[in-house]
């Protein structure tokens, strides 16, 4: 269920109709974040293209320019933030919380890799924010109603907090869930 308190969310890109089109443009899109994320933003389309099973000239015909396919990744990103959000809102409030905010690392590890790209000023990038704190944010209230998160902190405090241990590298997926578990522990009421 989509919420209906969360502003529409503009994506440059549309996806396409016929099934195999879709799949291989959701194929692209996870192909170049894997690639930006571990490579940068000058990660080789060919290669992208490759990963993702198809052809160079597939890749053209739905992302025309690299900037395209950047800006694809990064509100694909939002999209699917506030997808967890909606998935996430049945289960209790400090686990719907917590595992939309393991969703959000992801997110905010390709934000970081593509940063420098993102026209920060277009209208559509705030849009995406607006989105992404409207899919949030309702979970974070919640955990506070609930008495399960500080109500000291603020949403905003929470995701610059969980951005911040992103920047940090990892030596593997368990360290990461760790750390962000530590980090938890100190928004967790008491």
């Amino acid at each position: 269920m989509v919420s209906e308190n969360r502003p529409a969310l503009q994506v440059d890109v549309r996806r396409p109709q016929r099934a195999d089109a879709r799949r291989n443009f959701d194929a692209l899109l996870a192909a170049a974040r894997d690639a930006f994320a571990t490579k940068g933003v000058g990660a080789s389309l060919e290669d992208i293209a490759r990963q993702a099973g198809v052809g160079i000239g597939t890749l053209y015909r739905n992302f025309p320019t690299r900037q395209d396919l950047l800006n694809a990744v990064y509100f694909g990103e939002i999209e699917e933030l506030c997808i967890a959000a909606d998935e996430a809102a049945d289960l209790p409030p400090w686990e719907a919380l917590t595992t939309w905010l393991q969703r959000f690392v992801g997110y905010a590890a390709t934000k970081r890799a593509i940063w420098e790209s993102l026209n920060r000023e277009a209208d559509s990038f705030q849009t995406a924010r607006e989105a992404m704190y409207a899919a949030g944010t309702p979970l974070f209230e919640r955990a506070q109603a609930a008495g399960e998160a500080r109500t000291d902190v603020s949403f905003d405090d929470l995701l610059r907090m969980v951005s911040g241990l992103t920047a940090a590298g990892f030596v593997d997926q368990a360290q990461r869930d760790r750390v962000l578990a530590i980090a938890l522990d100190g928004v967790r009421a008491r």
